[in-house]
This record gives structure tokens, sequence and C-alpha cells, in this order.
């Protein structure tokens, strides 16, 4: 892939130029924990939504829904304006209201969450399993109650969650099952991709996910029906496709709904993205399994346990180490940069009402670390890391 370099406007003062280019680069010369991915090919069909004179929600939308179908291998593909919003329809098209339940995992996004408390419903943590940094199933079923509407699994780093028993779960009790995979788009359960497996799919478009369409998402619904209803959520309530007297007028709206929908420029981005991302998905889990091949024996460094029946995506490499502190002090005196990414959500003021004790939790974010794992590597600065890594963790 050919490497985009963005040129600084000339009128920024040095200093300001200098930090800009820190940012932009992942912090300067150290090797960075993200990066943006952005083909130059995007431009020309940027240019041309753009001076089309219609760049709201559009013909773009369409091609970028139906382009992403094969990926996800469901055709119920709602593109919106963020993963938050995605989340936030799931749970609408759940029916979760005021005093309702969800159950959720604090080993994760804010963004997971605050959508719960949005919807006026109640929090209630389940805890995960420290080997993998997935929701624990066993746990999820002991917290279900009458007042239970969903469960929200998220993938952490990209490893699909134990899906069968989730669903299982679901099918029992009659609750929803909503998948955030903000990390796991590309991946696969069982042979089959995430967003083909749950009531609902959640995924992240934003700028430094394995494809991004500088802000958005999309949610996935298994069921037609909820797609159907979701499609005028996601504009208002509004049905854009009816006829219509005057065509800035709607007819009636039956519910309200909201602003989630995406745009034809956000669109065309995403669809020039889909040409790339499977070689970003493939340089990803290359990177991974370099790694896994490396630290396989090392007596400071524990690997996340991730079994055969699924693919990662990656968009994470988490590492469970002793001294973390110290060992990413050394990280970053090598210029590496490595991050938690994702502190635990309970931890928060915002959800002190549901705190509850979380072994599995305090366990994994006692030691667990990422380091870069991305499509940007070299192979000279992948060893590097991984020699770095040996030498700190043997």
């Amino acid at each position: 892939m050919k490497k985009t370099e963005f040129v600084l406007p000339a009128a920024l003062n040095p200093v300001v130029q200098e930090n800009v280019q820190r940012l932009l680069s992942g912090g300067g010369s150290a090797i960075p924990l993200f990066k943006v991915y952005m083909p130059e090919s995007v431009l020309e069909p940027l240019s041309h939504t753009l001076m089309s004179g219609y760049i709201g929600q559009g013909p773009r939308v369409e091609a970028f829904e139906k382009a992403l179908a094969p990926w996800v291998e469901n055709q119920n593909v709602l593109t919106l304006n963020s993963g938050t919003s995605a989340l936030m329809l799931a749970l609408r098209l759940s029916n979760v209201g005021y005093g309702d339940e969800v159950i959720s995992t604090a080993m994760t996004c804010t963004a997971t969450n605050v959508p719960i408390m949005a919807m006026g419903a109640k929090i209630v943590w389940a805890d995960i399993n420290p080997r993998d940094g997935n929701i624990d199933v066993l746990d999820v079923e002991r917290k279900i109650t009458e007042k239970t509407k969903a469960i929200i699994a998220v993938h952490w780093g990209g490893y699909p969650c134990d899906m069968d028993e989730l669903n299982r779960i679901g099918r029992k009790y009659n609750i929803k099952i909503i998948e955030d995979a903000a990390h796991a788009f590309g991946a696969s359960y069982h042979g089959h991709a995430i967003g083909s497996i749950s009531d609902f799919s959640s995924f992240s478009f934003q700028a430094i996910k394995h494809m991004t369409t500088v802000d958005g998402g999309a949610l996935v619904c298994r069921d037609t029906e909820d797609y159907k209803r979701g499609k005028l959520l996601r504009w208002y309530g509004i049905d854009r496709e009816g006829e219509r007297k005057d065509f800035r007028c709607e007819e009636d709206v039956a519910e309200y709904g909201y602003k989630f929908h995406m745009n034809d420029v956000n669109a065309v981005i995403g669809l020039e993205q889909l040409n790339h991302v499977g070689e970003v998905l493939r340089k990803h889990r290359e990177n991974a399994s370099y790694y896994r091949q490396r630290f396989q024996r090392l007596s400071k460094l524990q690997l996340l346990d991730y079994k055969d029946d699924r693919v990662s995506s990656y968009w994470l490499f988490t590492v469970r180490v002793a001294q973390r502190l110290t060992f990413m002090q050394r990280m970053k005196d090598a210029g590496i940069v490595v991050s938690q990414v994702h502190a635990r959500n309970d931890s928060h003021t915002m959800f002190k009402e549901f705190r509850r004790i979380l072994p599995g939790v305090d366990e994994f974010v006692e030691d667990q670390v990422s380091i870069p794992v991305g499509w940007w590597l070299t192979e000279e600065q992948r060893e590097y890391i991984a020699d770095t890594v040996v030498g700190l963790c043997q």
C-alpha cells in the first residue's frame, strides 16, 4: 500500500506545525499504537461527491450499505453517524426503556455503556474472562432478572466472544443480544462473519479503526422488521422512501426517531476503504501471528487465550505483563507507543450506582496492555518491537 503523507498548511507557525504533525504521526518518531489509513485513491471519488450538489444521505450511502453486506454476511445494514448511535439504536429496537436492565461489560470504551443510561436503563455488569478480556458467559446468565432486556457483548481487540452460548441464553430468556463489534470488523466466529450471528451487531468506522469513514458506524440487524424500523428511526422516524404530495414535507410520522444517518461524504470514503480493508486486516493478523510466535515462552508475559474456532481482526494486540507500569515506561523509552486503551468503566463516577465485585476485571486490568500491531508497521519495526518486549519479559 502506498503511504500517504499529509502536508500541513504553510501558514501554521512552527510550534503549532510540530505539535500537529506529532499528533498526526502517532507521536513523532515513536512507533504509534494507532494510525489512520487513508488511500490517495479516495480523493477523486470524494471530490466528485463533494461537487455533485448532493452530500446528504443519498446514493453513496445506499451503495456503501450494499458493499458492506458481503463483509457481514447480512443484507440488513444500516449505516449511521457513529458506532455509539448504532448501539443506541440497537437498544431502542430491543425496546429497552426506563427501569429496564442491560447486562454489559465494564472492560470497554465508555461509548458502549453510555447509551444504556441514555435510554433510562440500568447497567448490570457481568464479569469478564481475564484470559481473553471478553464477557464471561456464565456470569451473564447469573445476572439475568425479569427486568433484563438486552445483553451487550464486546469483542475485545477484535476477538469474538462466545457467541453460541450468548445466543443460547438470549433464546432461553427471550433477551436481545447486541454485539459491540467496534474492534471486530472482518472477524469471524465458527466460520461466520461477525454481523451475521446475533440480533444486532454494531460497528464503528471512527478514525483509527481498521477502516474509517472519518466518523461513522453501522448497525446490522438479523430480523428484517428490525431493519425496516431502524431505517425509519435513524432519520427522525420519517419514511424517506414513501409517496409524498410535497417532496419536502413528510407524511405522518408514527414514532419519534433520531438524526443518526450517514451522509454521502462519509459513505464515499467508506466505499474506497473497502477496496483496501482486506489488506489492512491481513497485515494486522500477520503481525499478530509473528508476535504470538515470538512471545510463547516468556516468563513475564502472558498471551491472551485465543481459540482456533474464531478469527480475530486484531485491532488490538493485548498482552498481560508483570510490572506493567515499568514495562510501559521502558517501551516509551524505546520509542514504542503502548496503552491499556480502555479504562474499566465501573471506575467512573457516572457509573457509580452500578458498581459490584468483578474479580475477572480486577485481574485483567492489573496487567493488560496493548502494543502496536497495525498495517503501518514495517518488518524492521515489528522485529524491533518484538525484540524489545522479549528483552523486558524473558
